[in-house]
């Protein structure tokens, strides 16, 4: 079989993978899906009683639909925020079983290489297709592929709540108090761990927010609960967003409640912490511990909300080009870096700016951002369209990119905030009112909401 007969694979049955198998699909190019999971859209589902602030209008790839339009299937309501729940159940599973045998569940990619090649070889590479390791229930496979697309997500990476990057010394030995996701309070077991109890949560982006919300609910019913929330930056700043001047209302929805939640009460603010040691006392309380000595009172759990990483163990064999800081394509890198890109100047950007010294191979999706924040759905569809036209040898599609972001109503990337040369009376971090324009208005919702 030629190369040009093999298939493309994608890793991952989430919103970008399922949207490049679409686009793959669309242009009569073979598609093969790898999930390591049961169903489609499985790190979704994990987060399933979470609220997207993206409204179903911006997460619905539009390869996807026409796929689907055959089978009857009907767009929700535009202009409505799905759960993870139903974002999964009511557009990645569809899409998927419309796709048949091209999507494979229960199969972990362990590992992608060049054909007979490791990455020193430079012989062949061009020409010698890709191979993909992966494991299944009924043992080890070796699949070979023209290109492939790693669409794998970062949700099974969560950073530590160590503030250097690594474990904090006692973190692994405290496992079972650290949390490092949004609890489900809705769930009754879930509910009693943190009811009544003093809880850490460590964090400041869009999953923090709606933790500090969720658990400023939680106060309100249920005596003796409350909050200490560790920021790891010198000042809380604009953390809670851009509030009005946020072109996605919901996420600027997100904001306001989470600060009306800190005014409250239940929640005391510790900024500056950055946790290097977690001690479990005999009575079974935490006592976390900064880099500059301080210790909280002890706390009952810790929810660490840190943000995500790349896994990029299994591609040791792929020769990768990626930025130091960001683990993100180096070429896309300065365009998302957090420490100085501010509201709307995430620029467009798609298979230029995503490709890798490894021929016919991309990073797309969450895992194309590395540790950066603030992935939208929008930008992994654009991502994949242009993709995939690069794969078919589209040039002129894959150079056309219109991606337009939603500008976030903050100016400034979180690294300035732990500069101590920045006057703290400037403009730059200012909660609303900054250098992008208001939002247009927007009834909030009294769900959850969180980065799509």
């Amino acid at each position: 079989m030629s190369v040009d007969e093999l298939p493309v694979v994608v890793i991952g049955a989430g919103p970008s993978g399922l949207a490049a198998a679409a686009h793959l699909v669309d242009r009569g190019m073979r598609a093969l899906v790898l999930e390591a999971g049961p169903v489609a859209g499985a790190s979704v589902r994990q987060w399933h009683h979470v609220r997207l602030f993206s409204p179903w209008s911006e997460l619905v790839d539009p390869a996807a639909e026409k796929l689907l339009a055959p089978t009857g299937w009907t767009r929700p309501a535009p202009d409505t925020y799905p759960t993870g729940r139903d974002w999964a159940r009511d557009y990645l599973q569809p899409l998927a079983d419309v796709m048949g045998d091209r999507v494979r569940y229960g199969a972990r990619v362990v590992g992608v290489a060049r054909r007979g090649r490791d990455r020193v070889v430079d012989a062949g590479r061009d020409s010698e297709p890709l191979t993909v390791h992966v494991r299944t229930r009924e043992g080890p496979e070796t699949i070979t592929a023209a290109a492939v697309i790693d669409a794998s997500g970062t949700w099974n990476s969560p950073n530590p709540l160590g503030g250097d990057g690594l474990p904090a010394a006692g973190e692994p030995g405290a496992a079972g108090r650290i949390g490092y996701r949004v609890p489900d309070l809705d769930d009754a077991q879930v509910r009693a761990r943190y009811a009544g109890k003093r809880i850490v949560v460590a964090g400041s982006g869009h999953s923090a927010l709606t933790a500090l919300v969720a658990f400023g609910g939680l106060a309100e019913q249920e005596p003796g609960t409350h909050v200490v929330w560790l920021l790891r930056r010198g000042q809380v700043g604009n953390t809670f967003g851009g509030g009005d001047s946020d072109q996605l209302p919901a996420r600027g929805a997100l904001g306001r409640r989470a600060a009306a939640a800190v005014a409250a009460g239940h929640i005391s603010t510790v900024t500056g912490f950055r946790t290097m040691a977690v001690d479990q006392l005999p009575e079974g309380g935490l006592v976390l511990t900064s880099l500059d000595g301080r210790r909280l009172d002890p706390v009952d759990e810790v929810v660490a909300l840190t943000g995500f990483r790349p896994d990029l163990s299994w591609l040791s064999e792929i020769r990768l080009d990626l930025d130091p800081t960001l683990q993100a394509p180096r070429a896309l890198a300065p365009l998302i870096d957090p420490n100085v890109h501010s509201c709307g100047t995430v620029y467009p950007h798609g298979a230029a700016e995503l490709d890798q010294p490894e021929p016919g191979f991309y990073l797309v999706g969450m895992k194309s951002y590395g540790r950066a924040p603030t992935f939208l759905a929008l930008t992994g569809y654009e991502q994949v369209r242009s993709v995939v036209a690069a794969l078919a040898g589209d040039r002129a599609a894959a150079e056309r990119v219109d991606l337009v972001l939603p500008e976030t109503g903050v100016c400034g990337g979180a690294g300035l905030f732990d500069d101590p040369d920045r006057d703290p009376d400037s403009d730059v971090g200012a909660v609303a009112g900054g250098c992008c324009g208001p939002a247009a208005p927007a009834e909030s919702s009294d769900d959850l909401v969180t980065v799509s």
